[in-house]
């Protein structure tokens, strides 16, 4: 009798489990490919441009200073921003290319 009144209290899953759980995977998969995937090629291709920086490019960085690069270090890069001006900024604060931003 205890068999019976439990067999009447679950519910029968059937095909309803099965589709929450494609429906889950799915709005996994679209996150991925929309949100996670687009930032790592954004990250990937701002590595390869720090890496790439070379005497006399023309940078801008991430507070907007536009400059020429002078001089390179490991982890610094001094910019020429005014006849003769330089100010020493660290590699990563190094936004974009001055070309790029016209």
């Amino acid at each position: 009798m205890f068999l019976q009144i439990l067999a009447q209290a679950t519910p029968a899953q059937g095909a309803g489990g099965y589709s929450q759980i494609i429906f889950f995977v799915g709005i996994a998969v679209v996150f991925y490919f929309f949100m996670i995937r687009p930032q790592q090629k954004k990250q990937k291709d701002q590595k390869k441009f720090l890496e790439e920086i070379k005497k006399g490019d023309s940078v801008v960085t991430i507070g907007g200073m536009h400059g020429k690069v002078h001089s390179l270090d490991d982890a610094t890069i001094t910019l020429d921003v005014d006849k003769g001006t330089k100010l020493t900024f660290e590699r990563s604060s190094i936004s974009l290319e001055a070309s790029k931003t016209k």
